[in-house]
């Protein structure tokens, strides 16, 4: 009998080891039913089997071992697909799910091998077409599980966001109106003056949220381009920057043509990312450059340099990823708002203007951000 054939007529006796190994998953499993435990296995081995027998080419081979195979409907969600969903939502973690495909794979074998005491070369292409179906079914599943999760987590930060605005706005408004009114003590307009701060810097990590959520939810960063000046724009965040600082150095050097068409306030964006990036990993008194090159007729180059600890070169190849910290080794500025978003962000931002990001860091050059933005 071949093991696609044992399947189908074992189905019952494979359905109640499923089960059984499913109620282990506690505590999730404290409160369910044998329906939800079972779930969608009935489905699951009717692919397996379905698979075992069906013809395959050598591509068809490998891309079933990344989760990309045939499903059993051209636009329907596979049953490991729809498994995870339901696991998930049951409380099941990712290690729980996969749990149950070993355990799964370990059960057909073993009821299979007690009625096989000879395996014939059929019994043995039939095991690696299973293993290669089992495969499948955990690709599909952690790959849906890990995105209804991203989606979820996405969702929350952006209600977080939005939820956190007005409050923060309140107590930065309270602060502006108790010292525009003049009547504090010096103690007390410092003090008012710190929650303005805290709120501005809280601000600033709602907005690296909200954008966060805005390229991973969709399909990425949107822009409204109009005609500007990135001399202008340069000039002005190079000016907040410094007043940020407490008067630290910003040099900013300018030539050829500034004229293009970008968004404004994105673009705004980048330089306080990348400017704020560099006070915060550069030596202390140290000054910061900020170079615009407008010399090229399609393109604008603008670069951002400190001079610190290089970034570890094991850390260049995902500074621009999400939640990646551009640390150096180096302790950072007190007050600092990095939660790892804003090379992400900034980076996001780029893309969305067909332009390109690169960075290079040494001892002797220092860190270098280069940005290459078309001009329309």
């Amino acid at each position: 009998m071949r093991l696609s054939d044992f399947i189908r007529q074992n189905q019952e006796a494979i359905t109640i080891q499923w089960v059984e190994f499913a109620k282990t998953a506690s505590p999730a499993s404290r409160h369910m039913t044998v329906v939800e435990l079972k779930d969608h296995i009935k489905e699951i081995l009717s692919f397996i089997a379905h698979d075992i027998e069906s013809p395959q080419t050598e591509k068809q081979q490998v891309t079933k071992s990344y989760g990309e195979g045939p499903k059993e409907g051209l636009d329907n969600d596979s049953a490991a697909e729809t498994h995870a969903v339901l696991r998930l939502e049951d409380g099941f973690d990712i290690d729980q799910m996969v749990s149950e495909y070993r355990a799964l794979r370990a059960s057909i074998i073993k009821l299979w091998r007690t009625e096989h005491n000879d395996v014939s070369h059929q019994d043995m292409e039939d095991i690696i077409r299973f293993n290669e179906a089992v495969d499948q079914t955990i690709a599909e599943s952690v790959r849906r599980y890990t995105k209804r999760i991203d989606h979820s987590r996405n969702m929350f930060l952006g209600i977080l966001g939005h939820d956190l605005r007005n409050p923060i706005g309140a107590a930065s408004m309270c602060g502006q109106l108790m010292i525009a009114k003049g009547t504090l003590d010096s103690k007390m307009t410092i003090l008012a003056a710190q929650v303005i701060d805290s709120t501005a810097r809280a601000n600033i990590i709602i907005n690296d949220l909200l954008d966060f959520t805005r390229a991973g939810v969709g399909s990425g960063l949107t822009v409204s381009k109009e005609l500007a000046d990135m001399g202008i724009i340069a000039q002005r965040l190079v000016d907040e920057m410094v007043a940020i600082s407490k008067g630290r150095k910003i040099n900013l050097d300018m030539k050829g043509d500034m004229q293009g068409e970008w968004d404004v306030s994105r673009i705004e964006q980048v330089f306080s990312n990348l400017i704020g990036n560099a006070l915060q990993y550069s030596f202390e008194g140290t000054p910061i450059a900020v170079i615009i090159d407008g010399t090229d007729k399609n393109d604008i180059k603008i670069m951002v340099h400190n001079q610190g600890i290089p970034i570890p070169t094991d850390k260049m190849t995902r500074i621009f990823d999400a939640l990646t910290r551009a640390t150096t080794g180096g302790e950072e500025r007190i007050g600092s708002t990095n939660l790892g978003l804003g090379l992400y962000i900034t980076k996001e931002i780029v893309i969305a203007h067909q332009g390109t990001i690169k960075v290079t860091s040494s001892q002797t050059e220092g860190t270098i951000f280069t940005v290459i933005l078309p001009r329309a």
